[in-house]
């Protein structure tokens, strides 16, 4: 359920399809936080989390207890969308509060590092070993352990199999 809100295409409205041009992140990187919360972004992904050289970078809450990491342009239109729908909603406006809430914005240092910020690693209760996992327009960074077994859960479907939408889907 990770990044349930995550990219354009999540949002009600989203556009559906990657902006041409637009970065698409991909594959596993385990990592490991230093004593001060820091993150070495992998050098094959720092230009285009941070085009220009900019550095900047939003890191958020996921519902899923893992964090999201996105290149700033990529997450200003989905903030407006979200902030957009109705508060009135109590779903909605906690999903809002989640999201947006716990929304910081963090650089990239001289040396590609990110400081995570203290309350963002207890909610994904990131400790050591993290795992950077790219998902399109954006990263979740997870505790390895959690990884392993949100990993483990999504190759196990119910006695009815498939999700619906994913029929007639191959690789």
């Amino acid at each position: 359920m990770a990044g349930q809100a995550g990219d354009a295409a999540d949002v009600p409205g989203g556009a559906g399809v990657a902006d041409a041009g637009a970065p698409l992140f991909r594959g596993v990187t385990q990592l490991v936080l230093d004593a001060k919360g820091r993150l070495a972004i992998p050098a094959k992904h720092r230009d285009a989390l941070a085009p220009g050289g900019d550095g900047r970078l939003v890191l958020t809450a996921d519902p899923s207890r893992c964090l999201l990491l996105y290149p700033l342009a990529a997450w200003e239109p989905i903030q407006s969308r979200l902030m957009a729908l109705s508060s009135f909603d109590e779903k909605i406006r906690g999903l809002q509060r989640l999201i947006v809430g716990h929304a910081d914005d963090v650089e990239l240092d001289a040396a590609g590092r990110i400081l995570v910020p203290p309350a963002l690693r207890r909610y994904a209760s990131l400790d050591k070993h993290v795992v950077l996992v790219g998902q399109g327009r954006k990263f979740e960074l997870w505790d390895e352990g959690q990884w392993q077994h949100a990993t483990a859960q999504a190759i196990t479907f119910p006695a009815d199999g498939m999700p619906p939408e994913l029929s007639g889907f191959t690789l």
